[in-house]
């Protein structure tokens, strides 16, 4: 099974500051992963938005670069494609999407690929998963 799996679960695994109930859910995602050969795919967009918490949580010192790495090394070692088609879907359906839900142009990226690929999202996010609901997307249930 394939999913998408958005930057607000990704960040969990490293930002474990989430309450019990919002916590169980990325871990469950992330313990998911390569289990019956699930995977993850995102947006092109994803990697940026990944560096740039860190970099940010770093800078408050929120984490260290030794935990940063860490975390690194957790997400390498996971089956997670990068779409390559994001970019070409930008200023169409992606920007359609941000219009009709009222999401960010990085939001309605993961949005769009679910729907291209007419599979699954992960995703923390509130408006994202009002928004997929609405536009017949399900949620991601891992096993």
């Amino acid at each position: 099974m394939t999913f998408v799996l958005d930057a607000s679960v990704t960040m969990s695994w490293l930002l474990k500051d989430a309450a019990a109930r919002e916590a169980a859910y990325p871990f469950a995602v992330l313990s998911s992963l390569g289990v019956g050969g699930t995977a993850a795919v995102v947006p092109l967009t994803w990697g940026l938005e990944i560096a740039n918490v860190i970099a940010r949580c770093e800078a408050k010192g929120q984490v260290n670069e030794a935990q940063s790495e860490s975390f690194i090394a957790l997400i390498e070692g996971v089956p997670i494609d990068v779409d390559p088609d994001t970019f070409s879907h930008v200023l169409s359906d992606t920007l359609q999407l941000a219009r009709r839900y009222r999401l960010s142009s990085y939001d309605a990226s993961y949005l769009e690929l679910a729907l291209r690929e007419a599979v699954p999202i992960a995703t923390l996010d509130e408006d994202l998963r009002r928004a997929a609901t609405k536009a017949g997307v399900k949620i991601f249930k891992p096993t």
